[in-house]
């Protein structure tokens, strides 16, 4: 009965509302059948709308849905319902309530090819697991990107496949509380944070492309992920970087091109032996700083990994904090040993002091004279007339005379 009148309601809206106004979708969806496909007539439809059963709402890429400015624009209740080919547009813009273009709180959801702009947060997926987000493209508004919602936000949701969405001008890609997640093949651009993990353990974040945003994925209190061949580009505002991990561990961290960012790689030392960072076969290169570590002592394994016409390949908070990783057949640039054994191994390891060129590590005044001649003069004449033994930085034992096949820049 109340769903009668509910249908008479907006039968009546339809009918008596302004010839300009526009015809609710939401009707359409009511007069849908369960397990149903609603491809409705091309033109522009109000929202909001609130699918709560199993249907199939198909846009063909020629169906716009207007919000009107309040609330979210599209909100999926029922599980293995599909939302596809829709131009979404207007949400509200309270953060609070986290307006966005779709919310999704079922589970096993398709939610393909739309086309959402000018929203707070483009896709919220809150409490919803098993849900597959697919070729989708978000834009948020602002031109304050602090202000601006999040592209796609993962909020308790497990199980999810997140593959070859494009994200430009939003705030940030959230997973809070998620996990056993698959964030494949996306493209960011022009944001804040690329990707944000938080108490967010064993998802996958596999071959993306993070360009131009202020840092790349962040990752805090979230062990157990896989972040591998992914391309991490262009983070240079303020001290932006591709990768950062803060208090996470057992992250495999495997093939990406990281690089012409401020710090390639974040990261704290394991507190103990088991809390490492498996870093191996990633490009770092035209980086102001490749690798920067921070804590009392090191630990992570660091193989195989090339690193490339940065600035600094290394720093730590303390020399031991990186001399203690293990560091095993690297790619230097600034290595300048032999291989007269022909076997591609440096015949000596690759050793990397204290010497007065890094002395703006440790002293920020000084960080002004970075690269200057006047330094490079104190430096030269420190290491021709050593007054004592400098500190080792790093040394890798085993480092390759040359990068491997088809991984240099």
């Amino acid at each position: 009965m109340r769903s009668g009148k509910f249908l008479f309601l907006l039968l009546l809206l339809a009918v008596f509302s302004p010839a300009r106004a526009l015809p609710p979708l939401q009707l359409y969806v009511e007069l849908t059948p369960e397990g149903g496909t609603l491809t409705p007539p091309p033109g522009e439809y109000s929202g909001p709308v609130v699918i709560r059963k199993r249907i199939t709402l198909d846009g063909k890429g020629k169906v716009r849905v207007n919000g009107g400015g309040d609330g979210t624009v599209i909100t999926v209740e029922a599980d293995l319902a599909v939302v596809r080919g829709l131009f979404i547009q207007n949400s509200g813009d309270s953060h609070d309530t986290v307006d966005a273009g779709i919310l999704v709180k079922a589970n096993d959801t398709l939610i393909e090819d739309n086309t959402i702009t000018d929203t707070l947060f483009g896709i919220h997926l809150s409490n919803a697991h098993g849900n597959r987000i697919i070729g989708n493209r978000i834009s948020s508004r602002g031109k304050d990107v602090t202000l601006r919602g999040d592209g796609i936000r993962l909020w308790y949701s497990h199980e999810n496949l997140v593959q070859d969405n494009d994200i430009e001008y939003s705030r940030d890609m959230v997973l809070s509380n998620a996990r056993e997640n698959r964030i494949i093949g996306n493209r960011i651009r022009h944001s804040r944070i690329s990707m944000e993990l938080v108490f967010s353990p064993e998802n996958e974040i596999l071959g993306n492309r993070f360009e131009d945003n202020y840092n790349g994925v962040t990752v805090i209190y979230s062990d157990e992920l896989v972040i591998a061949d992914n391309h991490m580009l262009d983070m240079r505002k303020l001290t932006g970087y591709g990768i950062s991990v803060k208090e996470s561990y057992q992250i495999r961290i495997d093939g990406n091109e990281i690089a012409h960012c401020a710090i390639g790689l974040l990261a704290t030392s394991p507190l103990e032996a088991e809390n490492i960072l498996i870093i191996e076969n990633n490009l770092f290169t035209f980086n102001d700083v490749a690798t920067y570590f921070y804590g009392e002592k090191g630990g992570h394994e660091i193989h195989g990994n090339l690193f490339i016409d940065n600035f600094v390949d290394v720093m730590g908070s303390t020399t031991g904090t990186s001399r203690l990783n293990h560091w095993e057949k690297n790619y230097w640039d600034s290595y300048s040993g032999f291989d007269l054994d022909g076997d591609g191994i440096g015949d000596q390891p690759h050793r990397v002091y204290l010497y007065a060129d890094r002395i703006w590590m440790d002293r920020s005044m000084a960080r002004f004279y970075r690269g200057t001649p006047a330094l490079s003069l104190i430096d030269f004449v420190q290491r021709l007339v050593p007054s004592s033994e400098p500190d080792l930085m790093y040394a890798d034992p085993s480092p390759l005379m040359r990068p491997p096949a088809g991984k240099s820049p």
